[in-house]
C-alpha cells in the first residue's frame, strides 16, 4: 500500500441542512489551519440560531416516518453507511489528520473504533426488543417497549472528530431519533463528509443534520423546545452547565466532562511495558484525549528506576507532520493550545516540581510555523500542584510519588476526576484490589487506554461523567429510548362492576 493521499487545502465549510451543504446566513466564519504547517486551510462558517432552527425543522419534519420505519430497514441504511465508511476511512483519516494534526495511523485507528459502533448499531432489531410477561395477572399480560424521543442532538470535541460524534448518531439513528451535530470548528471537515456517505447510504433527508458552530449553536440547540436530547462531550465545566440546563428544562443530557488519567506502577509491573504503556498513552496524540494518561503513579522503589526510562524515551520520540511516516506525535490543535500547554509546565516549575523532560521551544525545520510542543515529564509532582489537579490535554507526564498500593488508591480516589485509571502489577490480589477499589468509570489492568469496546459503554465517574448513562453501547440505546410498559387484557377476561382496589397478580 503507498503512502495515503493528503487533505488538501480546499473550500470553505458549512452546515449540512435537509440533506443538502448548506453555508448559512450569520456571516460569521472561524479559521481552520493546518496544525503541522500553521498555515489557513479554509474557513468554516459559524451557525446561529437561525441554522440551528432551520436543522432542528429538517429533523423535526423527518422523524415521523424514521420513527415509523421498521428497525431492520433502519438497520440496512446503516449497513450501507458503514461499508461506505469503511471504502473512505483513509479519506476520513487524512482528513482528521490535516485539520486535527494527530499521526495518520492514529487517525486511522479512531476511524476504525467509529466503525465498531456503527456496526454494533446494525443490531437495532435485537437492541430494540422489548420484555414480555404472559398472564401477569389474570387474563392480563404486560410488556414494555423502548420508543425514540424525536430530535436529538450532539455537540462533540476537536481531538476525535470522527469518533466521537459514532459515538452518538448511529444509535440514535437506530433507535429511530432524527439527529442534529455540533461538531468542534477546528477540524469540521470530517463531519460533512460522514454527512455525505449517510445520504448515499440512503438516509432519508433531514434525519441526519450538521450544524457548524460555537457557542451559539450550542446554547441554540439547548434552548430550542423540539431538542428532546443532548450528548456532549468536551470540559467539566461547560458539562455541568449543560446538564444543569436539560434538567431545568426537561431535557435529557448526557455530558463527558474532563479527566486526569493515572496510571499506577507497583514493584512488580514489567518495567519496560509499563514503559511503553506510559510513553504512549501520555504522548501519543500529542496527549489530546481523554484517556489520555496524565500522571504516573510510582509505587515505592519502582520511581528510581523507571523515570530515567521515561526520560529516555521521551527525549528520543520522533515528532513531526502527521502525514509522514515513522512519525509518533503530531503538534497540537492550535496555537493557543500549544501556548496553554507551555504555561502549565512554566507553572509545574514555579510550584517545584522536577523538570525532567522540556518540551517547551519545540521546532521542526521547514515546519516552523506549526503548532508543535515537546513531550514534557515532571517527577516529585505533588496533589497541590496545578499540573496535578488541572486537566492539561497535552504531552505532559506528572510523576507522583507514594509508598504503597494503598496510598496509591487514596490518591486516585481524592481526585475530583474520574474517567479513567490503570495499573501495572503482576499480582493478581492487586489487580482485583484496584479494580473493586478504585473510583473510575474505566478501569485497566496492565491496559493503559482501556476504551471500551463498541458493545460495552464509555464514561467515567465524578466530575467526569453528568448524567446516569455511558455512551454508546447498550447504555446508548437506553439514552436515545425511553421505556413504555404496557398492560392489556380482552373483554372476555373482564370482571363485571367497578374495581377499586390495586390490581395485584391473583
Amino acid at each position: 500500500m503507498g503512502a495515503p493521499e493528503a487533505f488538501a487545502t480546499g473550500s470553505d465549510i458549512g452546515h449540512w441542512i435537509a440533506g443538502r451543504r448548506d453555508g448559512g446566513a450569520s456571516g460569521r466564519t472561524r479559521a481552520v489551519f493546518n496544525p503541522a504547517t500553521g498555515a489557513l486551510a479554509r474557513q468554516v462558517h459559524l451557525g446561529g440560531e437561525r441554522e440551528v432552527a432551520a436543522a432542528v425543522a429538517a429533523a423535526d419534519e423527518a422523524f415521523p416516518a424514521w420513527a415509523d420505519t421498521p428497525p431492520i430497514r433502519r438497520a440496512r441504511v446503516l449497513n450501507k453507511f458503514l461499508e461506505l465508511m469503511n471504502r473512505h476511512k483513509d479519506r476520513l483519516a487524512a482528513m482528521i489528520t490535516a485539520e486535527h494534526g494527530k499521526v495518520f495511523s492514529d487517525a486511522q485507528g479512531e476511524v476504525m473504533r467509529g466503525i465498531d459502533i456503527v456496526e454494533f448499531a446494525c443490531g437495532a432489531p435485537q437492541l430494540l426488543k422489548g420484555d414480555f410477561t404472559d398472564q401477569a395477572s389474570t387474563g392480563i399480560d404486560n410488556w414494555t417497549l423502548r420508543q425514540p424521543l424525536g430530535v436529538v442532538a450532539g455537540v462533540t470535541p476537536f481531538n476525535f472528530p470522527c469518533m466521537v460524534p459514532c459515538w452518538m448518531f448511529p444509535l440514535a439513528l437506530a433507535c429511530g431519533n432524527s439527529f442534529v451535530l455540533k461538531p468542534s470548528p477546528l477540524d469540521p471537515s470530517p463531519s460533512l463528509l460522514m454527512a455525505e456517505l449517510l445520504r448515499e447510504a440512503g438516509l432519508p433527508d433531514g434525519v441526519f443534520n450538521v450544524v457548524q458552530g460555537d457557542r451559539g449553536a450550542v446554547e441554540a440547540l439547548m434552548a430550542h423546545p423540539l431538542v428532546k436530547a443532548l450528548s456532549f462531550v468536551g470540559s467539566t465545566p461547560i458539562a455541568h452547565a449543560l446538564y444543569q440546563s436539560g434538567a431545568q428544562q426537561g431535557k435529557r443530557v448526557q455530558a463527558l466532562g474532563g479527566a486526569k488519567n493515572h496510571l499506577v506502577v507497583m514493584p512488580d509491573a514489567e518495567l519496560e511495558q509499563a514503559v511503553d504503556a506510559l510513553i504512549g498513552s501520555a504522548y501519543g496524540s500529542a496527549g489530546e484525549r481523554c484517556m489520555a494518561i496524565s500522571v504516573a503513579v510510582l509505587v515505592g522503589a519502582v520511581a528510581d528506576r523507571i523515570v530515567p526510562l521515561l526520560a529516555a524515551r521521551a527525549r528520543a520520540l520522533k515528532i513531526g507532520n502527521g502525514m509522514q511516516g515513522g512519525v509518533e506525535m503530531g503538534p497540537v490543535i492550535s496555537r493557543a493550545a500549544k501556548d496553554r500547554i507551555e504555561s502549565y509546565v512554566a507553572w509545574g516549575l514555579e510550584e517545584g516540581a522536577q523538570l525532567v523532560v522540556d518540551g517547551r521551544g519545540f521546532t521542526i525545520a521547514g515546519h516552523e510555523q506549526g503548532f508543535f510542543t515537546g513531550a514534557t515529564l515532571f517527577d516529585r509532582v505533588t496533589p497541590a500542584m496545578r499540573i496535578y489537579r488541572e486537566e492539561i490535554f497535552g504531552p505532559v507526564l506528572a510523576c507522583v510519588r507514594v509508598p504503597d498500593f494503598g496510598a496509591a488508591v487514596q490518591l486516585l480516589n481524592e481526585h475530583e476526576y474520574g474517567n479513567g485509571a490503570a495499573c501495572f502489577t503482576s499480582d493478581g490480589n492487586v489487580a482485583r484490589e484496584f479494580t473493586r477499589r478504585i473510583q473510575a468509570g474505566m478501569v485497566g489492568i496492565n491496559v493503559s487506554i482501556p476504551v471500551p469496546m463498541a458493545w460495552h459503554g464509555f464514561g467515567g465517574w465524578k466530575r467526569s461523567l453528568f448524567g446516569d448513562m455511558h455512551a454508546y453501547g447498550e447504555e446508548g440505546v437506553r439514552f436515545y429510548t425511553r421505556q413504555k410498559s404496557v398492560m392489556q387484557r380482552w373483554p372476555a377476561s373482564i370482571g363485571k362492576g367497578a374495581e377499586f382496589v390495586m390490581p395485584t397478580a391473583k
